[in-house]
């Protein structure tokens, strides 16, 4: 499976609604790194997002609302917070 912009995008999602957990998305990462395709034209850029996810769980590296904030500008995304009545 070839891993896009959209693919990294998508699991930080994920990540941020807690649909997965932070140990999940490492893994995701570190398993993306080892074993996927990136896509061609932005294997750079997904390369780096995908390597800080991986980092996720090093307690000097962390993982907070901004670092993901940043991450999705870098791949060409926004976040927005909605607010709801539970």
């Amino acid at each position: 499976m070839t891993i896009t912009k959209q693919t990294v995008a998508d699991k930080i999602a994920a990540y941020l609604r807690h649909d997965i957990t932070q140990a999940q998305l490492v893994d995701w990462a570190e398993n993306a790194l080892m074993e996927g395709e990136f896509a061609e034209q932005d294997a750079p850029t997904i390369s780096a997002a995908v390597s800080r996810l991986g980092l996720a769980d090093v307690r000097a590296f962390g993982l907070t609302w901004a670092d993901c904030e940043q991450l999705l500008h870098q791949l060409g995304f926004s976040a927005r917070i909605q607010i709801v009545a539970a």
